[in-house]
């Protein structure tokens, strides 16, 4: 089958745009011919399926379609920008390229279906080549629909031509079905998976893991957070817990902050006004040390005020290490009291780590 996938993200740095990157390489891995279409602002390297990046600019573009960086939802490590700020001409080219490039590519590659990622322009790009599409609606697009009304008639023009609306949780699921009046019958939960030969249980040094990162100490434990330096992402509770267990455990306990974001400097202010002495920010850091890092540790956090499905907790079990999260979204449908604890959002028993 010929399947053309349209991201509204790059490839890395957020949790759709890995989703679609993984499911590009297990589709082609299996016998499936892919093509993904996608947005960038530098240069992409080679994978086993067919790219069509669209470019927009940044500082470091030169070549570029689109005189403005890619817009997201909440924030990208590589985009301050936001659909709600695009003026009506940025909001109109931004569509018109969109839908330009997925006519294009539908024309040249001919696949047999079209699938589309979040609840928002690219389904409504799909609907327009006139081929049979699928929709993958992944939280954030929920939260864009809810704040800004100009994007209403594509993205319910995308729901409703669609041949099946997925969502990546319950929750997901129950607000997709509220905003759009999407019949059940059309929509279908599918949990978001990992990459099984990447996130396993590994034997790592603590000590070598430490120093690669430029750490070199060893601590009692080990407390782990990986993703966006977003206000969603609920960073600022964790550092407010670190407080609490630097102060009070006799163990030492270092905690670890792998990720970018919009909020890193004032994170790092936060941390530094709370003197936290054992609390690192590792910025963006590659598969490989994310592995280390979930092995070494001994819990990792999922501190969201939302949170639509938690990718990275997913990985995280998966290298065998427990998960203290937040009650939200799609973390209640997969972690329980075997394998980790739930606490409502800013709940002091989050301090208990």
């Amino acid at each position: 089958m010929k399947i053309l996938i349209i991201n509204h993200f790059p490839l890395e740095g957020s949790g759709s745009g890995v989703y679609t990157k993984n499911l590009a390489k297990e589709l082609t891995e299996i016998g499936h011919k892919v093509k993904v279409i996608f947005p960038e602002n530098r240069k992409v390297s080679p994978e086993i399926f067919k790219m069509r990046p669209i470019m927009f600019m940044d500082d470091n573009t030169k070549d570029y379609e689109i005189d403005f960086n890619f817009p997201c939802f909440t924030s990208h490590p590589r985009s301050n920008t936001t659909f709600y700020q695009l003026n009506k001409k940025q909001m109109r080219d931004y569509i018109n390229v969109m839908v330009r490039v997925t006519q294009e590519e539908a024309d040249k590659f001919k696949p047999d279906i079209i699938h589309a990622q979040h609840l928002w322009i690219t389904p409504y790009a799909a609907q327009k080549t006139g081929l049979p599409y699928v929709v993958t609606v992944h939280g954030t697009d929920l939260k864009g629909f809810k704040q800004d009304k100009r994007y209403h008639p594509y993205a319910l023009k995308g729901a409703q031509n669609a041949r099946k609306v997925i969502t990546i949780s319950k929750q997901v699921d129950r607000e997709t079905k509220e905003l759009y009046h999407i019949e059940d019958e059309k929509r279908k939960i599918v949990y978001n998976g990992y990459d099984t030969k990447l996130f396993k249980v590994k034997n790592v040094s603590r000590k070598e893991a430490l120093e690669k990162f430029g750490i070199n100490e060893i601590p009692d434990y080990i407390v782990s957070f990986t993703g966006k330096l977003a206000h969603f992402k609920g960073v600022d509770i964790l550092l407010k817990a670190a407080k609490i267990y630097e102060n009070q455990m006799k163990e030492k306990v270092l905690t670890l902050i792998a990720g970018n974001g919009v909020l890193y400097d004032e994170l790092n202010k936060l941390k530094n006004f709370l003197e936290l002495k054992n609390t690192f920010f590792l910025g963006y850091i590659s598969d490989e040390q994310l592995i280390d890092l979930y092995n070494i540790a001994d819990v990792s956090t999922v501190p969201s005020r939302s949170e639509p499905f938690g990718l990275v907790a997913i990985e995280a079990l998966a290298c065998g290490i427990p998960v203290v999260g937040t009650n939200q979204g799609g973390l209640p449908d997969f972690i329980n009291e075997d394998i980790g604890t739930l606490v409502d959002v800013e709940d002091d028993i989050f301090c208990l780590v």
